[in-house]
């Protein structure tokens, strides 16, 4: 009897430890930011971005890469995409953080006019459609923004909410 008890333990044991969590996140919150990292395996610098498919930050030397990064230019800060693609709406802008909010959490469903190449400039408040190469779609609320020097790195961060869309469709749930 110990050994079928044992046996049944293993089991179970083998069975919960090989779980795997195929449906990533498919919203959430994130911060990116413009910072570059020395890889010792690689003898480069690497940046890192978000990748909505997988729900996570991923370097520029992946496979595949993150759908956007940061970028600071001057004053300005953006989204650029690495998909040949013009990827990019501006859904709108509100005057407060709740504003925006209710207006992110209510879009079900949008009609984009013309794509543009970057997402510039972000500011918060801001709600931005995205277009990935494969034709799958997020919807970005922009939480917050900051540009400082250190030293004589021009850092730049940007805090957004999102929610991906992994059916292809621009038609998002609502809250």
């Amino acid at each position: 009897m110990k050994k079928y008890i044992f046996i049944a333990f293993l089991i179970i044991l083998f069975q919960s430890s090989c779980r795997k969590d195929d449906n990533p996140d498919t919203s959430g919150t994130v911060t990116l930011n413009n910072e570059l990292t020395f890889d010792n395996e690689l003898q480069t610098y690497i940046s890192y971005g978000f990748l909505f498919s997988k729900s996570k930050l991923v370097s520029n030397v992946e496979i595949p890469p993150p759908d956007i990064i940061v970028y600071r230019g001057g004053s300005a800060l953006s989204f650029e995409a690495s998909n040949l693609l013009n990827s990019f709406f501006k859904y709108g802008e509100y005057a407060d953080q709740a504003s925006a909010k209710s207006a992110f959490d209510n879009l079900t469903s949008a009609s984009v006019t013309q794509w543009i190449g970057s997402a510039t400039p972000l500011l918060p408040n801001q709600i931005w459609i995205y277009r990935s190469g494969t034709e799958h779609y997020t919807k970005i609320r922009i939480i917050s923004k900051l540009l400082e020097t250190r030293g004589t790195f021009e850092y730049a961060e940007c805090a957004f909410e999102w929610a991906y869309q992994p059916d292809g469709t621009l038609t998002f749930p609502g809250k």
